[in-house]
C-alpha cells in the first residue's frame, strides 16, 4: 500500500472552480472518506486521484511519485464504482479473472490472486455464477474483489454503496470496513451519506463549494466542527442552529433572542461570545444535549413543540426556538404534543457558539 497526498489541489472549468486549493494527506493504511453534498468536488477530487481528470494546478503524489502526468492504469490504483460495471456473460470467477488477464499474468497466477480475493470476500461459492444470479451485495463483493484482485497501492471508491436497500447498505458497510482492516488497504471512500463516513473512516474530509472545510477523525468532526456548515452537515438529526443576539444582564454576557427571552453563559461560553466580530451569535446544539422540560426550570428558555417523531427507543421533538427549528431526543416515556408549551435547557458545556458573519466556530482562549 501507499499514502496519498494532495498539494494545493485545483481543477476549473472556464471560470468554475469545482476543486478550490485543497492539500491533505491519507497516510498508509488509512481509510479516508471525502463526503459534501451534491457539487461539493468530492468525485472530481477522487477522479483527479484516479487520472479520469487533468489536473488544473497542484499536485498528486502516490508514494514519493507525483502522479499528474500519468495514465489511470500506471498510478497503481483500482476504482470501485456506484455501478458495479460488471460483464453480464461472463462468471464471477471471469469477472475477477478479467483484469488479470489483460495483465498477461500467468494463468496458475490469476487462479491463484482470484480464489484468495474470493476467499476474503467470502465469496468463492459463487464463482461459477453469472452477475444477474447476484444480489445487489454479492455484485458488489464480486467488484470489490475485481478491485481486490490487482493488488493496488490505493482502493478509490465512489458511492459504491448508494445502489443498495437500506439494510444491504448497513450489511455493505460492515463488510468494507472488515475488508479495510484484514488488507490494512489505503482506501479513498467518497459518499454523500456522513454516517458511512462516521461508521467507516480514519478521517474524513468534508467538502463544500470545492473548499475543503475540515479533515480530522469522525469524533473530532462531530465534536469540534470548524463552522456552521461542517456542523449542520455531521450528524443525524442535524446540529439545531439557532440565531441569537449578545448583550450585557447585570455585568454578564448573555444571549437574547428576539422571542424576548435570555440564555446565562458560562465563563468559557462568555468569552467565546466575546470573541465575535458581531454581536449576532448563532448557538449551536445536538438533540442529546437538550433537556425538554414540561414547565420552567432556572435555566431553561421557552419553545413550542411542533412536531413529534417515535422511533422505537427515542423520540426526537422538533420545536420552534427564536425563529429555528430545535430537534431534542427524549425518552419514549415521555408524552409531547405539537403546539404543546416547552421549555428547553442547554448542556454549557456541549453547545456550540458560531460568528453569524464569519460561520466560524468562535473559541474562548
Amino acid at each position: 500500500m501507499a499514502h496519498v497526498v494532495l498539494k494545493d489541489l485545483v481543477k476549473t472549468y472556464g471560470s468554475f472552480k469545482a476543486v478550490n486549493e485543497v492539500s491533505l494527506t491519507v497516510n498508509d493504511g488509512e481509510f479516508v472518506a471525502l463526503v459534501g453534498p451534491s457539487g461539493c468536488g468530492k468525485t472530481t477530487t477522487l477522479n483527479l486521484v484516479a487520472g479520469l481528470t487533468s489536473v488544473t494546478s497542484g499536485d498528486i503524489f502516490i508514494g514519493d511519485q507525483v502522479v499528474n502526468d500519468l495514465d489511470p492504469k500506471d498510478r497503481d490504483i483500482a476504482m470501485v464504482f456506484q455501478n458495479y460495471a460488471l460483464y453480464p456473460q461472463k462468471s464471477v470467477y471471469m469477472n475477477l479473472a478479467f483484469p488479470l488477464q489483460m495483465r498477461k499474468l500467468r494463468k496458475d497466477e490469476i487462479d491463484r490472486k482470484v480464489k484468495d480475493a474470493a476467499r476474503v470476500l467470502d465469496m468463492t461459492h459463487l464463482l461459477e455464477r453469472k452477475p444477474r444470479e447476484l444480489s445487489g451485495g454479492q455484485q458488489q463483493r464480486v467488484a470489490l474483489g475485481r478491485a481486490l484482485v490487482r493488488d493496488p497501492a490505493v482502493f478509490l471508491m465512489d458511492e459504491p454503496l448508494s445502489n443498495l436497500d437500506a439494510k444491504l447498505r448497513v450489511q455493505m458497510r460492515s463488510e468494507i470496513k472488515r475488508f479495510h482492516q484484514d488488507l490494512k488497504a489505503t482506501i479513498i471512500y467518497v459518499t454523500h451519506d456522513q454516517l458511512e463516513a462516521v461508521t467507516m473512516a480514519d478521517k474524513m474530509a468534508v467538502m463544500n463549494g470545492g473548499y475543503l472545510q475540515q479533515y480530522d477523525t469522525p469524533a473530532q468532526v462531530f465534536a469540534h466542527p470548524v463552522n456552521m456548515f461542517v456542523a449542520s452537515f455531521v450528524g443525524s438529526p442535524a446540529m439545531s442552529l439557532i440565531p441569537l443576539e449578545a448583550s450585557t444582564a447585570n455585568g454578564n454576557t448573555v444571549l437574547t433572542s428576539a422571542e424576548g427571552w435570555s440564555l446565562a453563559l458560562s465563563p468559557r461560553n462568555m468569552r467565546k461570545v466575546e470573541s465575535a466580530s458581531t454581536r449576532k451569535i448563532v448557538l449551536g446544539a445536538r438533540h442529546s444535549t437538550i433537556k425538554l422540560h414540561k414547565s420552567a426550570v432556572p435555566g431553561s428558555v421557552p419553545a413550542k413543540a411542533y412536531t413529534v417523531e417515535p422511533t422505537g427507543d427515542v423520540t426526537f421533538v422538533q420545536a420552534f426556538l427564536s425563529g429555528a427549528i430545535v430537534n431534542i431526543s427524549v425518552s419514549p416515556d415521555v408524552a409531547v404534543k405539537p403546539d404543546e408549551q416547552i421549555w428547553l435547557e442547554f448542556d454549557q458545556e456541549r453547545v456550540h457558539l458560531f460568528d453569524s458573519e464569519t460561520e466560524m466556530a468562535l473559541k474562548a482562549e
